[in-house]
């Protein structure tokens, strides 16, 4: 566990920090009704929709999550000049994301993914999106603007949804300035561009997106199984996500650090994949080392999955939960963060 006075540097440096955050935004639209009939036009249920919510999705939930823990983060994102990147836009500003590197597209419309949901139950997801990957004069004006932020950024997030905006083009150019700043890099990958992170100072998919890019399963009960995917990725270190079983954390020496979840209730695991990014990120930003990056992280995913929906996790409550684990009885609580 890491000691209270090293969490409380590290949430404190946190909220000083310049965050640039590449990938694919989108816009998540939700439908909340009742269901009382089935439609006689198909054996499908009729949802009467009493509400709309909008909220920031992909790439920019995860800005959000920086923002949210009160470091500065700008998003480098490409929306399309239509109703939903005007909603989306609208969130952003919301969420205390700056929006000076974000590209609207005319002919490119904005990712949105509406869920209908009725009783707490989701009946059906509906995707709007263009997939195709940016090139020409959109994507060099994306990278201008990334390379423009980063100049004085403390560390730079990479966020893929497999929409296109993450091409090797971009990948490459965003990542060789970030190194030549020596600032940290996390990646959240995707199977299009999986292997073109090389060098990424935390690589962090998931077990089914590693075993799917590997072609193999993974076995965490043989050692010698992590390394040789370590080989293929050419990161420094890898940050495999477990869902219910934790996370394991891999370094170039191959040890390998098993972090159990911290989750005490799972009510939406929609999300938790982003708060890892953006707490371990800004963690790595502050000046942790790897390690405390990724418990910290666990931390705030824990806390994550326990609320509704999509949502941020802020430094007081994972330092809430901290303490609670450092001191059960609460003997020696003190509260706050600096």
């Amino acid at each position: 566990m890491i000691p209270r006075e090293r969490v409380m540097a590290i949430l404190g440096g946190m909220r000083q920090r310049r965050i640039v955050v590449v990938g694919d935004a989108m816009l998540d639209v939700y439908l909340l009704g009742d269901v009382d009939r089935i439609s006689p036009e198909a054996p499908v249920p009729v949802v009467t929709v009493y509400e709309r919510r909008h909220a920031v999705g992909g790439a920019a939930n995860v800005a959000a999550n920086v923002a949210a823990i009160g470091a500065h983060v700008s998003l480098v994102a490409t929306l399309g000049d239509d109703r939903r990147g005007q909603q989306l836009r609208a969130e952003i500003a919301a969420a205390g994301i700056s929006d000076e590197g974000i590209l609207a597209l005319a002919a490119r419309p904005t990712t949105s993914k509406t869920r209908v949901v009725a009783r707490g139950q989701q009946l059906v997801r509906i995707d709007e999106e263009e997939d195709r990957a940016l090139d020409g004069e959109a994507e060099a004006a994306l990278i201008a603007s990334a390379l423009r932020l980063i100049a004085d950024a403390d560390a730079v997030l990479f966020e893929d949804y497999n929409k296109g905006v993450l091409t090797p083009a971009v990948i490459e150019t965003v990542h060789k300035a970030a190194k030549a700043r020596g600032i940290p890099t996390v990646v959240d990958p995707k199977f299009r561009n999986f292997f073109a992170y090389g060098g990424a100072t935390l690589f962090k998919p998931n077990r089914r997106e590693l075993e799917h890019a590997l072609g193999a399963a993974v076995d965490l009960e043989h050692p010698d199984a992590i390394p040789q995917a370590m080989e293929r990725l050419d990161v420094q270190n890898l940050l495999l996500t477990l869902g219910p079983d934790g996370m394991v954390l891999v370094g170039r020496d191959s040890a390998i650090t098993r972090i159990p979840t911290m989750a005490r209730e799972v009510y939406d695991v929609s999300g938790a994949g982003d708060t890892v990014t953006a707490w371990a990120g800004t963690a790595l930003a502050a000046g942790a080392q790897v390690r405390e990056a990724a418990e910290l992280a666990n931390y705030a995913a824990g806390i994550e999955v326990a609320k509704s929906g999509v949502a941020v996790v802020t430094r007081e409550e994972v330092l809430d939960l901290y303490e609670r684990q450092y001191d059960p009885a609460g003997m020696f609580r003190r509260g706050g963060v600096i």
